[in-house]
């Protein structure tokens, strides 16, 4: 993996990180907050996505409509799995399996998929970052996977870290092979889901409101910086990177997301999890020698 496409990687999960602590404000707007952020990033980079066309980025064809409508189911279904989840079990179970079995899982549909062949610095990069990904969710204490109230967050976890690994592997697909731009992939994932959205919108739009009240601005911010993460992203995949890196490369995000838990919200930090910084810190280092 280039430089480049590194750096690219670990901008966008300081991003990624940035609308998360922002998100997290407003988990118990549902669905509502969903539909009003995708709106915004419909509408922010509508300007963008429609330059790219009339620039000839985009070429329509069978296989780049199924794509994109791929894409999009997968990212809502994402999107509606782990806010389902967060009702249900704790984030400290739900958040590290998602994450960690959503890389996973992609880099096998690499492998199998998109033929690409895993090297040494790969493999030990991709483990030291699961396991990086698991020590900062739990503080070390990973017992907590074992408690009976644990199995819930561990099955809706999983299932929403196979709509990671879903859209991970399409999205590659559609940037590397067919060739789509990030920015109108992008887009048009983000207008599916407002579009798909719109039914429950209609029914309960009353109740909508009253969940959103005094979180627009947070709307605002996440409609802006969540696809700013992912295109990142999508532009490294483009300049070569490779998925079975990629994909476990961005969940440094959990690393800045602790860092920005102990520095900006002043939350106590102990070993396990520092333990777990140093160790994804090192996956990212073997990615790069990848």
């Amino acid at each position: 993996m280039s430089y480049t496409a590194l750096l690219l990687i670990v901008l966008a999960a300081f991003i990624h990180a940035t609308w998360n602590l922002l998100a997290k404000r407003a988990a118990h707007a549902g669905p509502a907050f969903v539909f009003y952020y995708s709106a915004i990033a419909s509408l922010a980079y509508l300007p963008w996505a429609v330059w790219l066309v009339l620039d000839g980025a985009l070429t329509l064809s069978l296989p780049v409509l199924l794509c994109v409508v791929a894409s999009g189911v997968l990212h809502l279904a994402y999107s509606l799995f782990l806010q389902r989840g967060y009702q249900v079990a704790d984030l400290s179970v739900v958040y590290p399996i998602a994450r960690g079995t959503g890389p996973m899982l992609s880099t096998i549909g690499a492998f199998l998929l998109l033929g690409e062949s895993p090297t040494t610095y790969g493999l030990l990069g991709l483990i030291a970052i699961v396991a990086g990904i698991i020590l900062i969710s739990t503080q070390g204490n990973l017992a907590k996977f074992l408690q009976p109230e644990a199995i819930t967050g561990v099955r809706w976890g999983t299932v929403t870290g196979g709509a990671i690994a879903g859209y991970t592997v399409v999205d590659a697909y559609g940037v590397k092979v067919l060739g789509i731009h990030p920015v109108i992939l992008d887009w048009c994932s983000n207008t599916m889901r407002v579009i798909t959205l719109l039914p429950w919108m209609m029914r309960n739009l009353h109740v909508a409101h009253e969940r959103m009240r005094k979180h627009w601005w947070l709307a605002i911010a996440v409609g802006v910086l969540s696809p700013m993460s992912y295109i990142l992203v999508l532009l490294a995949l483009r300049m070569g990177a490779p998925l079975s890196l990629t994909a476990p490369a961005r969940e440094m995000s959990m690393m800045v997301g602790a860092l920005f838990g102990m520095f900006i919200l002043r939350e106590k930090v102990g070993p396990g999890r520092l333990l777990g910084c140093a160790i994804l810190i090192a996956g990212v280092i073997l990615l790069g020698m990848a």
